[in-house]
């Protein structure tokens, strides 16, 4: 599953999807609320293929307990695609490398919110957006009162066909002071050195853009 889909392992215990459908005998702890203290980080990987309604509820209620996402997914049929993130636990960290590709149609929302001071939500999403594709992303940062000291980033990027569609929908609620609390989005687009310098390398046309590809799919730099 590593290879397969591109996601780099470390010592965790694991809540593991495929197809949008939670498969136990790959994960070492239930889907449901993180509400006790791990010795090591807990990762919740989603992968696999999607269509129609999918959800992915995220409940962290202890301190100190770091969490990691990684969602490698494709939709062929029109889907929709739903992350919540609370964190009420101090300290705890709560961090997500989000990779979808849509060649239909492709709803995303994402929801962190923040339950106690001095924690941590970060999404880095990405998207690659292929011919004729319709993509909604939005994403919503929520900071509740009394919470001061959080870090709060959702980031969106996008690798899209001339003939795809994308809408990024970016909110913020915010009633405290946060150390960080930031929100962008944007269309990666390619130089024209880098792509010159890829076919004076003897690559294709077609080579060239599987190098771009691939070089957009590697290169997260939010964390």
């Amino acid at each position: 599953m590593w290879q397969e889909f591109n996601i780099k392992p470390f010592p965790a215990e694991t809540i593991v999807f495929r197809d949008g459908i939670y498969i136990p005998e790959l994960s070492t702890l239930p889907y449901g609320a993180i509400n006790k203290n791990y010795d090591l980080p807990v990762h919740i990987i989603y992968v696999g293929e999607i269509a129609s309604e999918n959800e992915l509820n995220v409940d962290i209620t202890v301190d100190n307990q770091p969490v990691y996402l990684s969602v490698n997914i494709k939709n062929k049929k029109p889907a929709f695609f739903n992350i919540f993130v609370k964190n009420a636990g101090k300290n705890s960290d709560f961090r997500a490398h989000v990779m979808m590709e849509n060649s239909s149609t492709l709803k995303f929302d994402c929801s962190g919110r923040h339950l106690t001071g001095k924690n941590t939500i970060l999404f880095a999403v990405k998207l690659i957006a292929n011919r004729g594709s319709v993509s909604n992303l939005s994403g919503t940062a929520i900071i509740d009162e009394n919470c001061n000291d959080c870090e709060s980033d959702i980031n969106f990027s996008a690798l899209s066909d001339k003939t795809a569609k994308i809408t990024f929908l970016p909110k913020q609620k915010i009633s405290s002071e946060p150390t960080r609390a930031d929100h962008s989005a944007s269309i990666y687009k390619p130089k024209d050195a880098q792509i010159l310098y890829l076919r004076q390398s003897g690559l294709s046309g077609a080579e060239v853009d599987t190098a771009l590809r691939e070089a957009f799919v590697n290169d997260f730099n939010l964390f």
